[in-house]
């Protein structure tokens, strides 16, 4: 945990405030730094407080920066890293109307943020029609490689690594990117939609191209409606085959008699007891290794098969995992069989109806 500063319930006499009621202090200053605007995506380092120093979320703690396109922050923060500049440190108050408005689950009250700035990431847009050069696959589907990579071709049951960044041509908006979730996009080829699976299979690794495509071979893992054309850019970054040791377990398709079934409808088996008596709250921060299946045996993704553990506050995952990992204690591994209701229901570009998954409970940071 990230000790609260001092003057955490109540803004000192020397902050500055704006006229929605936002209070903030310069911690560090840069005036040669680039602005902020409120449509940029920018990259930072911050932790949260609520007014009583309970820390509440921290990108210090993993050590990676995120990025965020400021349009999709609760409004305070939107409005205060405009606040700064590239370079610069700022402590801001923000008030509860322009936070998360009492809603249930996340934090309450006036928060407490210490923003450190440190890039504008606002990715360019590729030209809005293929190019004279770009190859047709289909009608509405083409692309072109912009630097070919040296690594093998890409397989259809190959996973592959992928930074990409989609845009909607009509309006030149960014829609999703693998900016925004702060780590490349790791997947088998053949769960990925259509547009990429066609392309994919006509690249190699570390690959840079751009793809256009009608909006009927994409889709928003977000569920926002999307209409016309999409234009992506995208790298492939890693081709790896299948690992090993992620086959779907026997029971993927449903839950075995054995199972626990909470009266939510989720189900749980502990497969790997833990130690210790401490359970997560719904609000604390969680460090796992995990392998999701969707119950035809197909995997749709895996920290295991990263290397690396995920961390995020159980407040930000599907209600599943909310619930799930509050079973659980340290140490533990346990599969969750979670009805669509309580995981992505039915979202176009989420994974569909009871997911599967084995979690191991690292630690509760």
């Amino acid at each position: 945990m990230i000790e609260a500063p001092e003057n955490v319930a109540n803004p000192p006499q020397e902050a500055l405030k704006t006229p929605s009621g936002i209070a903030y202090l310069h911690l560090k200053e840069d005036k040669t730094g680039e602005t902020i605007a409120s449509n940029d995506w920018v990259m930072i380092h911050y932790t949260g407080w609520t007014t009583d120093g309970k820390m509440f979320d921290s990108s210090k703690i993993s050590g990676k920066p995120v990025v965020f396109p400021l349009e999709q922050l609760i409004p305070g923060m939107s409005e205060a890293l405009t606040l700064g500049r590239v370079g610069e440190s700022i402590r801001v108050w923000i008030p509860e109307e322009l936070a998360y408005k009492g809603a249930q689950g996340m934090p309450q009250g006036m928060l407490v943020f210490d923003f450190e700035i440190i890039q504008r990431v606002t990715p360019e847009m590729p030209p809005e029609k293929p190019t004279e050069t770009a190859i047709k696959l289909h009608d509405g589907l083409y692309y072109q490689i912009l630097s070919i990579g040296s690594g093998r071709a890409v397989m259809p049951d190959d996973v592959v690594t992928l930074d990409f960044m989609g845009w909607t041509v009509a309006d030149k908006k960014l829609f999703h990117s693998s900016l925004e979730a702060g780590e490349p996009l790791v997947a088998q080829v053949s769960q990925l939609f259509h547009g990429f699976q066609d392309v994919l299979v006509h690249t190699h690794q570390d690959d840079i191209l751009v793809i256009w495509m009608d909006q009927k071979y994409g889709i928003d893992p977000n569920g926002r409606e999307l209409k016309g054309d999409l234009v992506f850019s995208m790298q492939v970054v890693d081709v790896a085959s299948m690992p090993e040791g992620l086959a779907a377990p026997d029971d993927v398709a449903a839950p075995p008699a054995d199972a626990e079934t909470t009266q939510s409808g989720l189900a749980t088996k502990v497969l790997s007891p833990g130690k210790g008596t401490v359970h997560p709250k719904a609000t604390d921060t969680v460090r796992v290794h995990y392998t999701g299946w969707t119950t035809d045996g197909a995997m749709f993704d895996s920290s295991v098969q990263r290397g690396e553990p995920a961390q995020f506050p159980l407040n930000h995952v599907i209600a599943g995992w909310t619930e799930g990992l509050q079973l659980m204690v340290e140490g533990e591994k346990r599969r969750l069989w979670i009805p669509q209701d309580l995981a992505y229901r039915g979202q176009p570009g989420a994974p569909a109806g009871m997911l599967v998954f084995d979690v191991e409970l690292i630690a509760i940071v």
